[in-house]
């Protein structure tokens, strides 16, 4: 699927609790006092890559941010582990268990090093509950989410296997452009999971990929064709592409 309107983590990782509140552009209309209390109950933290940050079936005791890096969502069942989505900052894990109250669906943990923001959850659904603009900006939050899960499921039954695998790698050269090759940012099975197929199905489609310009040789994507691979896998806004986080202001307007 092609990834585009992505929101720009933080260049420098905040140091403070403050400073993280402030690095989430789409809590910009939040009252300063709310922020305040709000950092009063946080902290940020520092995790490595292969951290755990929760699993599934958890009640959530924190609101979490993240600010830089990458987490991995994964839906588990005994041994085996399933990609459900790769999140990317600026985003909140899983708002909808934290606000309701519910365990995680899916299994947390980190794909490259990664700075979060972690809010206690009693005081976040307090603030959320006495502050309308922090309430409007969760419910863009979710609201954007929502509609990215719509979208992979939209490409998953109205795309067949070249077409999805195609999109993500055409994603891949459109926002990674380089004269040489480009590392697949997941290893092939997670890809697969993610594009909603099998492993195999994607070790069958792959040798396919350079009649329309994308050739994939390990685990490094080279682009010989991008018009070729534009014209195979045509941009479609309503399945392709990250909506920005756009919060309602309180006259029920986007900011």
């Amino acid at each position: 699927m092609h990834e585009t309107g992505l929101t720009s983590a933080p260049t420098v990782p905040p140091a403070t609790a403050m400073e993280a509140l402030r690095a989430v552009p789409w809590l910009c209309n939040v009252a300063p006092a709310t922020l305040e209390r709000l950092a009063g109950q946080a902290m940020v933290i520092r995790l490595p890559r292969g951290a755990q940050i929760f699993d599934q079936a958890e009640i959530p005791t924190f609101a979490q941010f993240l600010l830089s890096g990458s987490i991995e969502l994964l839906a588990v069942r005994g041994d085996e582990e399933t990609l459900v989505e790769l999140v990317r900052p600026v985003d909140a894990l899983l708002p909808a268990a934290v606000l309701g109250t519910l365990p995680y669906l899916v299994r947390a943990r980190v794909r490259e090093d990664a700075v979060l923001l972690l809010v206690q959850a009693e005081a976040f659904r307090a603030a959320v509950t006495a502050d309308q603009a922090l309430c409007l900006a969760m419910l863009a939050c979710q609201s954007t989410q929502f509609r990215r899960q719509m979208k992979l499921a939209k490409a998953i039954r109205l795309r067949s296997a070249e077409e999805r695998v195609g999109g993500f790698l055409l994603a891949l050269a459109e926002v990674h452009p380089a004269a040489g090759g480009i590392r697949l940012p997941l290893e092939k099975r997670q890809i697969a999971s993610q594009l909603g197929m099998t492993r195999e199905t994607l070790s069958r489609t792959l040798p396919a990929m350079p009649d329309h310009g994308l050739r994939v040789v390990g685990d490094t994507l080279f682009v010989d064709d991008i018009a070729a691979a534009r014209a195979a896998f045509p941009y479609d806004p309503l399945i392709d592409g990250r909506d920005p986080i756009t919060p309602l202001s309180s006259s029920g307007n986007p900011q």
